[in-house]
């Protein structure tokens, strides 16, 4: 097993693929490719790279390392399974790869931003897949979550996921041009991963991101249509003290250029990433 994976790891380095989509180097993807083909655990310890392969195994797992690099699908498309916050969920070319830093920090409740004990409802928009949702919903076992997305191709997939991780009950699924079909619905915290990436940027982006749904990226000439949306409405629908924490990746400097008056906190991530603001309803109100 550790050979062929290691084999595998070769192929994609040599092919520079893009690594981003839930992996960040040739061994894991490599790892992650193998293991589906061979229908193995990903926890298996080191016994299981010691394991012998039979032919028609490594054939398979062979095949699908070399989709991965013709094709320059994002591996968790390939293999149907992609991992946010500890939790695994379907994902397909209906939605993002989940990939955001935001896990960090809904695993701990948001703290210390938040009181985890203290939260009743959560809004999350621009679900896609469902991750952010329902990671919420495990990390806040209080809250109620509304989960927005303007693609019904999108919620068809996150509906997938709440029955997996059964949270019927509690995340409630919204077709929704941002907050249009909320009403007055409020929330202590809204968290949102929306479109950010320009159109410049969107030119540059590796193939890999062509698979993926282009409404879920593209936002405007400059990243900042969605964006601007939520800041301008965000209030309206925040409890007092209610936070909202938005994700905008590597458009933060336009972001900063676009609202020099509004005082936000950029949140720091152990485990990397960035692009992720922080303000409070009471600064929104006020700015």
């Amino acid at each position: 097993m550790h050979r062929l994976i290691a084999r595998g790891a070769r192929r994609l380095k040599r092919a520079r693929v893009f690594f981003g989509h839930g992996t960040d180097n040739a061994w894991d993807e490599a790892a992650s490719l193998t293991l589906h083909a061979l229908g193995l655990p990903h926890a298996g310890g080191g016994a299981l790279y010691r394991r012998r392969v039979r032919a028609a195994d490594a054939a398979r797992a062979r095949e699908l390392i070399g989709r991965r690099i013709a094709e320059r699908v994002p591996a968790p498309y390939l293999t149907g399974v992609s991992w946010f916050a500890g939790l695994p969920f379907t994902v397909d070319a209906r939605v993002l790869v989940p990939r955001s830093p935001l896990a960090e920090l809904i695993e701990r409740g948001f703290a210390p931003w938040a009181d985890p004990r203290r939260v009743r409802r959560v809004l999350d928009l621009g679900t896609g897949s469902g991750c952010i949702a329902i990671a919420c919903a495990k990390a806040l076992p209080k809250a109620r979550v509304d989960a927005v997305d303007i693609s019904g191709a999108a919620l068809e997939v996150a509906r997938l996921n709440v029955r997996r991780h059964r949270l019927a009950r509690r995340v409630r699924l919204v077709r929704s041009d941002h907050f249009r079909a909320l009403a007055r619905n409020t929330y202590d915290i809204i968290v949102a991963n929306p479109p950010y990436v320009g159109a410049r940027e969107m030119k540059r982006l590796p193939a890999e991101y062509r698979h993926e749904p282009r409404v879920a990226l593209a936002a405007g000439e400059r990243g900042l249509d969605s964006v601007a949306v939520i800041l301008r409405e965000a209030r309206a629908h925040l409890r007092p003290r209610g936070l909202l924490i938005v994700e905008v990746g590597n458009t933060e400097a336009v972001v900063r250029r676009a609202y020099p008056r509004l005082p936000f906190l950029w949140l720091q991530f152990s485990r990397g990433g960035g692009g992720v603001f922080l303000l409070t309803r009471e600064q929104l109100v006020a700015h």
